[in-house]
């Protein structure tokens, strides 16, 4: 799905815990998350860090969002 969105022009960000799925299903704009339980979370950490963390994935996947790609990128700094 996330080839035919790009293709109607809407550039689109795969959130995922293991990447090389993403790059065979063809992603683009791919932002690396944290484990597969908690992919946008890590419940040991205190609730203020957990709350720093996802704000980190979520402005690395509206930076992605932003950014002009030629065929797939890993956007994991």
């Amino acid at each position: 799905m996330v080839k035919e969105i790009e293709r109607a022009g809407i550039p689109v960000v795969h959130m995922c815990t293991v990447v090389p799925i993403s790059l065979t299903v063809g992603a683009n704009r791919i932002v690396p998350t944290v484990a597969i339980p908690h992919p946008l979370g890590n419940p040991v950490l205190t609730p203020d860090e957990e709350k720093q963390l996802r704000r980190r994935l979520v402005e690395r996947a509206l930076a992605a969002l932003q950014t002009e790609v030629e065929g797939q990128v890993v956007f994991d700094k």
